[in-house]
């Protein structure tokens, strides 16, 4: 499994929605489920599948999965 479906499958999983809804222009609030609350479990999704430990300013500005990406590479994970 590549990164890529890694993130698809995290963010699925901790907003527990269909990966068909997952795009690079999904935005924080831009959907019911992806709330505070539901922001945080994706956080833990994600230190958990990338086995990283992101910072305060990197959760507070992951605001797409398009910028999830981005602040991810600065953790060296790669995405092809």
């Amino acid at each position: 499994m590549d990164n890529v479906e890694k993130l698809r499958k995290a963010f699925a999983e901790a907003l527990q929605i269909s990966e068909d809804v997952i795009t690079d222009d999904l935005k924080y609030n831009s959907i019911k489920e992806w709330d505070s609350v539901a922001h945080m479990a994706l956080v833990a999704e994600l230190e958990d599948v990338f086995d990283i430990m992101l910072d305060t300013d990197d959760i507070i500005e992951m605001s797409s999965v398009m910028k999830a990406r981005e602040i991810l590479t600065k953790y060296n994970v790669e995405f092809s």
